[in-house]
């Protein structure tokens, strides 16, 4: 088997069916299985799965379980020498898929590789990044990550058009080789959404292989396909994923200046848009989504952290 493929979908059933659509065409001669892991959706996703795309392997969870465990359970399962992560709101052009594998396989020194990700406008996705360092979240809470020339964690200034080791690929479209994710381990599932991916790949490059982003063909990532309903929660999770990982690879105190720096973005947001309500259109929509970030602040701690 050259490829499996992992979706992990909730409630996205027309995205799910024009992704998977997508990756039939694409396939061409790749031996590949495709598998979608259904976090209890309740729009007939899996109905429409097993209905339209029988090729397809669908695990079906009572509740929702998280990007990480959903992945985790078709990783355990999957037989590709190489496996994709792919979210349901992509669409899949052209023979990348075959040109990712075959890129792959001239590449045994990678681990994790990244192809062209696109908006849905046709410009480039921030699909790749620098872990999310400290200094980086200070930039971030100074405003200055708006300036290209002080956003190294995004490489907003890089125009994805030649082939660059990175630090990070995001999950939404990831190639893994088998033979390193066997050595480095599965997701982890202490990160429910968001996070887990930079977690996973900071464990391949303390593995020793190498995270790469090939130009190698182009796939569009709608973005926020299974997160839109989320509001402030969004946030507020994102927040706690990026403490666990430096408390995870930095220990207690990397954990908690993580945190004081989230919070002190979040509390400065909260209390710039609150005064400028009066004069900013939209002011107290974003002033009463920060402020509900700051009130979930002591829930954004991990409680637990496995090493």
């Amino acid at each position: 088997m050259d490829l499996s493929i992992v979706i992990v979908s909730w409630n996205t059933r027309q995205m799910l069916s024009d992704c998977l659509a997508s990756v039939r065409e694409g396939l061409g001669d790749l031996k590949a299985e495709i598998w979608v892991v259904d976090n209890a959706s309740e729009d007939g996703s899996p109905e429409m799965v097993a209905r339209d795309f029988p090729e397809a392997r669908v695990i079906v969870n009572a509740k929702n379980r998280g990007f990480a465990a959903a992945n985790n359970q078709a990783l355990a399962m999957a037989t590709g020498r190489h496996v994709l992560l792919l979210n349901s709101d992509t669409l899949v052009h052209g023979d990348v898929l075959q040109r990712s594998v075959a890129w792959l396989d001239a590449h045994p020194e990678a681990g994790v590789m990244g192809p062209r990700v696109l908006n849905t406008d046709g410009t480039t996705q921030a699909s790749t990044s620098r872990f999310p360092s400290l200094r980086h979240l200070a930039l971030q809470t100074l405003g200055l990550t708006r300036i290209a020339a002080f956003d190294g964690y995004r490489m907003t200034g890089w125009d994805r058009r030649d082939t660059r080791a990175v630090e990070v690929v995001s999950g939404c479209a990831m190639f893994v080789r088998r033979a390193a994710m066997e050595r480095v381990g599965l997701l982890d599932e202490a990160f429910f959404f968001y996070g887990e991916e930079t977690d996973w790949c900071r464990r391949f490059a303390d593995a020793g292989w190498q995270l790469v982003f090939a130009p190698v063909g182009e796939i569009t990532h709608f973005g926020g396909g299974s997160v839109r309903r989320l509001n402030h929660k969004r946030d507020t999770m994102l927040t706690e994923a990026t403490v666990r990982l430096h408390r995870k690879h930095g220990g207690f105190a990397a954990g908690l200046a993580c945190w004081l720096l989230l919070a002190g973005f979040n509390l400065s947001r909260a209390i710039f848009w609150t005064l400028a309500r009066a004069v900013r259109p939209g002011a107290a929509d974003r002033a009463r989504h920060f402020r509900r970030v700051v009130a979930d602040l002591a829930r954004t701690w991990p409680r637990s952290v496995a090493a």
